[in-house]
């Protein structure tokens, strides 16, 4: 009997993940490729988009080889990516750089330049707070230095789209990575000259702007072939990670918020229409004609814990690092974290943010550091929530997924800080099966969006402590107070 199954290809910031779902959301088989960065200087972060483009090939061989299933069962594939990266590409295909990530902070200048001169008015067109984060900086960066590669360039991919230009030789866009660019109008829906301008490129430099159904057919035959796949199968272009994510774990409706946390992390609502906050605390992007996503990105999730796991040379498992935690009553006994050890994105937009530890005294032992620094990676989360509620309103829902998602212990203080139940889904790949779900809506084997709600396999979910959540309300007051007064010694 002959069966239909669905491939989400996620390219993340760390991974490329190829994952096998049946239309039901089961997965069938997944292969992850561990990506390289490279830092050439202090606070520059690429990526090798040739070597992402072999690791997504070996990542799609490895899950239809251990899947055991027929090409023809395969009916579409899905993409999603991480935002914000940028390479630069010459007239013949081929990239004339790496390519910079989220992460590359040499435009703080630029980014500190354009939001000191414009930027409520750049805001109010692309609906990204201006962070180094953004291609727009970067390509301003690129201008004032007169990087070589970027004066020599015809085109400005994001790694993804130059993968699909080497295996469809289209140069296409969707919406929201199209609006992680910071050169997209989040009203028009279209690249915007003034912002265009201000990176000193031309639109025709830039790729086509799609919706997320975009089908592309036609693999490149050398491709298909190492790909192991018919050169007919459907490709749809899918979106970004983060609203991916959203639609991957069933966070699609009013109230209905998700959290991402693994090495970084964000917090995420789907809305109608384009909406910002008044203090440039959020960011919205495109997914549809019609869907947005609102939200904010902490750079600072579980790589907080991974650092304090290393400085106190803890040498068990993650899980039994975490589970210290349980050893200490909510609070920490007044030590407060502020967890910006990595600069920040939502809520300060400060690349120069540093970490902090308040309240220490000498009767604090290991464990209350590690419950204080899982404390001050959920205060940061419900300080970008608060933000969002101005926009939104209030979250009734949390859905959570990412690394930090398998530690009971932090699903636990989520729940009692937010004082709302936390569902979890039994598989942490949201974003690949949102890829995938989205692949299925474009060839209309599924009718809607919305109809993922009923074919996501869902844990039972975390119950908040009413006496922790009071607890939590009182510090968090004096944790906010804290951020306020800390921004100005940054």
């Amino acid at each position: 009997m002959s069966r239909e199954m669905v491939m989400g290809l996620d390219i993340g910031t760390t991974s490329v993940k190829a994952i096998i779902f049946t239309l039901e959301g089961k997965v069938v088989s997944e292969s992850e490729k561990l990506i390289t960065s490279y830092y050439p200087q202090p606070g520059w972060v690429e990526q090798n988009s040739d070597e992402i483009e072999q690791l997504a090939i070996q990542a799609v061989l490895e899950a239809m080889n251990s899947a055991n299933i027929e090409k023809h069962e395969l009916v579409t594939v899905g993409l999603s990516a991480a935002m914000h990266s940028l390479l630069c590409m010459d007239e013949h295909g081929m990239p004339l750089s790496n390519a910079f990530i989220w992460a590359d902070g040499r435009s703080s200048e630029q980014a500190a330049h354009l939001m000191q001169t414009d930027g409520m008015n750049i805001y109010e067109k692309n609906g990204m707070p201006t962070h180094p984060m953004s291609p727009l900086s970067k390509l301003v960066w690129m201008k004032e230095t007169e990087y070589e590669p970027y004066l020599n360039a015809q085109y400005f991919l994001s790694i993804k789209e130059y993968l699909l230009f080497k295996w469809f030789n289209e140069r296409v866009i969707d919406y929201s990575m199209a609006s992680a660019t910071g050169l997209f109008n989040g009203q028009t829906l279209q690249w915007d000259d003034e912002l265009v301008d201000k990176a000193g490129i031309k639109k025709e430099q830039l790729s086509n702007i799609v919706p997320p159904t975009k089908v592309l057919t036609g693999l490149k035959e050398e491709v298909a072939e190492k790909l192991g796949l018919p050169r007919e199968i459907p490709f749809v272009i899918g979106a970004a990670d983060g609203q991916l994510a959203n639609l991957g774990i069933g966070a699609i409706s009013k109230g209905e918020v998700a959290i991402t946390a693994g090495t970084s992390g964000a917090i995420r609502q789907f809305t109608k229409g384009f909406k910002l906050s008044d203090n440039h605390e959020t960011f919205c992007y495109a997914f549809t004609e019609d869907d947005y996503i609102i939200g904010g990105p902490t750079n600072n999730g579980g790589i907080a814990l991974q650092w304090l796991k290393e400085l106190l040379s803890y040498q068990g498992s993650f899980d039994d690092f975490t589970n210290e935690a349980e050893r200490v009553m909510p609070g920490a006994e007044g030590m407060l974290f502020f967890p910006y050890i990595n600069g920040e994105r939502a809520p300060l937009w400060n690349q120069h943010a540093k970490g902090n530890f308040f309240g220490m005294t000498v009767t604090h032992k290991p464990e209350h550091f590690v419950r204080a620094v899982l404390e001050g990676i959920t205060f940061n989360l419900y300080q970008i929530a608060k933000a969002l509620e101005h926009s939104v309103g209030e979250s009734e829902k949390i859905y959570v997924n990412g690394g930090l998602s398998r530690s009971k212990v932090w699903l636990q203080i989520l729940a009692d800080v937010f004082g709302k139940e936390v569902y979890v889904s039994e598989t942490h790949h949201s974003a690949a099966w949102g890829a995938a779900w989205t692949a299925l809506v474009a060839l209309e084997k599924v009718t809607s969006f919305d109809e993922i709600k009923k074919n996501i396999p869902m844990g039972s979910p975390i119950i908040p402590d009413q006496n922790n959540h009071e607890i939590y309300s009182v510090i968090y007051r004096k944790y906010e107070l804290f951020v306020h007064d800390l921004k100005k010694y940054f």
